[in-house]
């Protein structure tokens, strides 16, 4: 008897689905879809790419040897040795407060930290399109230095690269401004609590001019 029960229970079940999913025609008004079909669409605008152009290695390599960050500024080649040096100081323009109600750091606050850390690190500056000055960072003592960090204000820096066989980076315009540059090559080290600069006057043969 259990199992005629359950049994009727079950057909019962299959018979409301059966009604649940039946046709029950159509009910109100009716549009055809108008919306393309979006495998269709990508396939369309694949076709009318130029693959063979987009991945040509030729164009690819030509778009990196002459990369270019944006806002980059080109400096002069120096025409006479100089050197100066740079407070790196930083005055504060906001409250910085000390999270009890009270202020860390107030507004005009100036802070040097130099006066707290020492870079180790040289920063030499060239224009990367001016083969003298290539030449002038390959036959300097800044070429073997660790601590030396290569920065271009211009030219590929792939053939830089390939050229002096070690890493370069560009020298943005934050860079440029904040150590006041204004021709190259130029050297950036720390003298004590300052930035000290040294811009080089090359001559022809790309070393530096005699006085």
């Amino acid at each position: 008897m259990k199992k005629v029960f359950i049994l009727a229970v079950l057909s019962s079940l299959l018979l409301a689905q059966a009604a649940v999913c039946a046709d029950l025609g159509n009910i109100g008004a009716t549009y055809p879809v108008v919306e393309r079909d979006a495998l269709s669409e990508i396939e369309e605008r694949a076709k009318a790419v130029d693959w063979g152009k987009a991945f040509d290695p030729k164009r690819t390599r030509e778009r990196i040897q002459n990369y270019r960050p944006e806002g980059m500024e080109a400096l002069l080649a120096a025409k006479k040795d100089r050197v100066f040096q740079v407070d790196v100081s930083y005055t504060l323009d906001f409250d910085i407060p000390d999270g009890r109600g009270g202020i860390l750091y107030p507004r005009g606050f100036s802070f040097n930290p130099l006066a707290h850390v020492f870079l180790p690190n040289i920063l030499v500056v060239i224009d990367g399109g001016n083969e003298r000055q290539i030449e002038w960072f390959k036959a300097s003592s800044y070429a073997k230095d660790h601590r030396v960090i290569l920065l271009l204000c211009g030219g590929p820096y792939t053939r830089v690269m390939e050229k002096l066989k070690r890493p370069a980076f560009y020298a943005d315009a934050r860079i440029v401004k904040r150590f006041q540059l204004k021709a190259v090559p130029a050297v950036i080290v720390q003298k004590g609590t300052v930035m000290e600069v040294r811009e080089y006057a090359l001559d022809d043969k790309g070393q530096k001019k005699r006085k």
